[in-house]
């Protein structure tokens, strides 16, 4: 699939792709990945000299839907930069080696670039009756994983299957369903999660890799920094409605079609931590909540064990999210209110004060004067 030696920037170009759509890209990713204003050149220095990172990349228990998000992207460079930018040795998905001679390739790219590949997962291993409940190539998953992640420089977990466990460990989990980072526990996990992840995070966390040699700022659960610091809620374009308590009660309401704030209506926003409302989907085009659905927190941890998608989490506190959505103006308007009596209270106290000084005062001057 392509000669590790080879750089990004000659694949490109050799795919007629123009120098000016290069830097473009180059750009745009500095921008998403937060660098400063030498971001640019650094990533266009990096993509024009360094050899293209070889990768594994791995299917466990999962529906794929991670490698058709970024195979189908709408924006040119995306499906062409991951497929060009790595040197995709294995991928039992896209490749067209099947059966002994896919296993012979993994093997023979595993002794190749031994320390020097990344281990991409996508799914994740079921450990229940010592991972019967996924065979690939004859041998529990399980197995394969824990051997080629030895010989790996790190592990992306791709999704929330290979993050989380997703819907395949949704209660009760009879294959016992568990994320990569239980299992691998002598490599550093990148976490990705979401069903599937946005192509554009797929590509800055592979970019930032190339560009830098190293691992991206991560926080207290293995995500990328750059991309999962922030609330969905955060950004909503919606999110002015949720300030005024304007919601959907209703899916045809007036209110829906005015473009109200979904959480009444489900949106599990104010509790997800992912990009969707800052680099969206489709190329930029929209996410769930533009089109007119909640989100429904794919990329949560046990988002499928939170009950139905369509009831609000009101007992969620930590946020800081107003515990009842009906009262929120009140709520507001109370706490104004107590604010203002409280001033009122303490300036007529002053006054008060003030008044009952000036009769001492020209008490005092009087005595003076007539002693």
């Amino acid at each position: 699939m392509g000669a590790a030696t080879e750089t990004f920037y000659e694949v490109i170009r050799r795919q007629g792709i123009t120098r000016r759509s290069f830097i473009k890209f180059c750009s745009l990713t500095a921008t998403s990945l937060g660098l400063g204003s030498m971001g640019a050149s650094q990533i266009a220095q990096a993509l024009e000299s360094k050899p293209r990172v070889p990768v594994i990349w791995m299917h466990g228990l999962e529906c794929t839907c991670c490698s058709e998000s970024f195979i189908r992207s709408a924006h040119p460079l995306v499906k062409d930069v991951v497929l060009s930018m790595i040197s995709l040795d294995y991928d039992d998905t896209l490749m067209a080696a099947a059966g002994h001679q896919a296993e012979a390739i993994l093997e023979e790219t595993r002794k190749k670039h031994k320390g020097q590949y990344v281990l991409a997962v996508e799914g994740n291993p079921p450990l229940n009756e010592d991972g019967m409940f996924c065979i690939d190539g004859g041998r529990p998953f399980v197995e394969k994983l824990k051997e080629m992640a030895e010989d790996a420089m790190a592990v992306v977990a791709w999704g929330s299957c290979a993050s989380w466990g997703c819907v395949q460990a949704a209660k009760p989990n009879p294959t016992q369903a568990t994320p990569i980072d239980k299992v691998i526990r002598n490599k550093p996990v990148i976490k990705v999660p979401g069903c599937p992840p946005i192509a554009e995070v797929m590509t800055g966390v592979i970019t930032y890799i190339i560009t830098f040699g190293k691992l991206p700022e991560l926080d207290r659960q293995g995500r990328p920094k750059m991309f999962y610091s922030q609330r969905i809620h955060d950004k909503c374009y919606r999110r002015p409605h949720f300030d005024a308590g304007q919601f959907v009660e209703e899916w045809d309401d007036d209110a829906a079609r005015k473009g109200y704030c979904l959480y009444k209506m489900g949106c599990k926003g104010p509790t997800t931590y992912n990009a969707c409302s800052t680099v969206r989907w489709n190329g930029g085009v929209s996410f769930p909540i533009q089109s007119g659905h909640g989100c429904i927190g794919c990329s949560e941890d046990g988002f499928w064990d939170k009950g139905s998608f369509y009831e609000r989490l009101t007992t969620i506190q930590q946020f800081g999210i107003e515990a009842n959505a009906d009262k929120i103006g009140a709520t507001v308007a109370g706490a104004v209110g107590v604010a203002i009596a409280a001033h009122a209270a303490v300036t007529t106290v002053r006054n008060l004060s003030r008044r009952k000084e000036v009769p001492d005062s020209n008490n005092d001057k009087s005595n003076g004067k007539s002693a």
